[in-house]
């Protein structure tokens, strides 16, 4: 019997996580102007994380397979989420307003590319020459949504991120981190059957909950504010992380990375339709861009189980 989703399934779970982080930036948009993007956060991750560690409590099996992983995986991959998750979150709440909340979304989802990339050394994926035309127009795409709404030169450029570089630095890291955890948890994860990411996710609830007291953010409850709480705890967090990280381990890592590149374009309409923030048209050609460079990254790349089998083999026997 199958101790966990097959590849096809696993695939599909990843299709599934894309579809609910385009929700995020919406979402925390909206409450950073309620409660703070950290408290949050902060709140979502806990609460997500606490219901995904409630079938431990139950499941000898479960503890003894989270227990039995390997302390680097639990150290390195914990560690990124949590660097993941303050940095997108702090640097929405940087954000002065929603079109640059728009505009750190766009970087933010440089994270497909970044992973394709990394799973050339990590991964023992291999390249074409034409990897370095999907790097440059992905970046080129990041580099036009950092001038929606502006007229672009290079001297207007550079005085506007002196002045106001810090959400955006943060959104790239965001996006770096996210791209190691997601090759990362591939390659030290594998052969393992516990599952450590609610742990990860409670985790990252801790440290932004950190954060979120030394910012000293002010909070303005609602009934709307605590519904759409519930929603980032259970959608974007908590079912989000979990299917993506059974696609990484179980599922087909290049084509759900390569899927991946929709992410920004359904972002951006779920961004810019909740928050009422009208995106401009360098906006959607960035994000297109990014999408492009995506799909050409993908396609510069033979995929890593065709030169790395024994991992990927064994990543499909994990349980659940």
């Amino acid at each position: 019997m199958r101790d966990g989703p097959s590849e096809n399934v696993a695939t599909l779970l990843g299709v599934m996580a894309i579809c609910f982080w385009s929700t995020s930036f919406a979402t925390s948009g909206s409450l950073a102007t309620e409660i703070g993007s950290l408290t949050a956060a902060a709140l979502a991750f806990i609460i997500g994380g606490t219901l995904g560690l409630m079938p431990l409590a139950v499941s000898p099996f479960r503890r003894r397979h989270l227990f039995a992983m390997r302390p680097d995986y639990l150290i390195i991959c914990g560690g990124l989420v949590a660097i993941y998750a303050v940095s997108i979150y702090l640097a929405v709440g940087l954000a002065k307003d929603s079109q640059q909340v728009l505009e750190v979304s766009v970087l933010n989802y440089l994270f497909p590319t970044c992973t394709l990339l990394f799973s050339i050394p990590i991964l023992k994926a291999r390249a074409r020459p034409t990897l370095a035309l999907g790097v440059g127009a992905a970046f080129a795409g990041a580099l036009l949504a950092l001038t929606n709404g502006r007229s672009f030169d290079w001297s207007s450029l550079w005085v506007r991120l002196e002045s106001d570089w810090l959400p955006y630095l943060l959104g790239f890291c965001a996006a770096v981190s996210w791209a190691l955890y997601s090759v990362l948890s591939r390659r030290l994860a594998a052969g393992s059957k516990g599952n450590a990411v609610p742990l990860f996710i409670l985790f990252a609830g801790l440290v932004l909950l950190g954060c979120s007291a030394v910012r000293g953010e002010a909070h303005h409850w609602s009934a709307r504010a605590i519904g759409e709480l519930f929603f980032m705890a259970l959608i974007p967090i908590l079912l989000a992380y979990v299917f993506w990280d059974m696609a990484m381990r179980r599922g087909r890592i290049v084509l759900v990375t390569a899927l991946s590149y929709f992410t920004p374009v359904l972002s951006l309409l779920t961004t810019s339709l909740y928050l009422k923030a009208p995106a401009g048209p360098r906006l959607w050609i960035g994000g297109l861009l990014v999408t492009v460079g995506a799909i050409i990254c993908a396609k510069s790349l033979h995929p890593p189980e065709e030169t790395s089998p024994a991992p990927a083999t064994a990543a499909r026997t994990e349980d659940a």
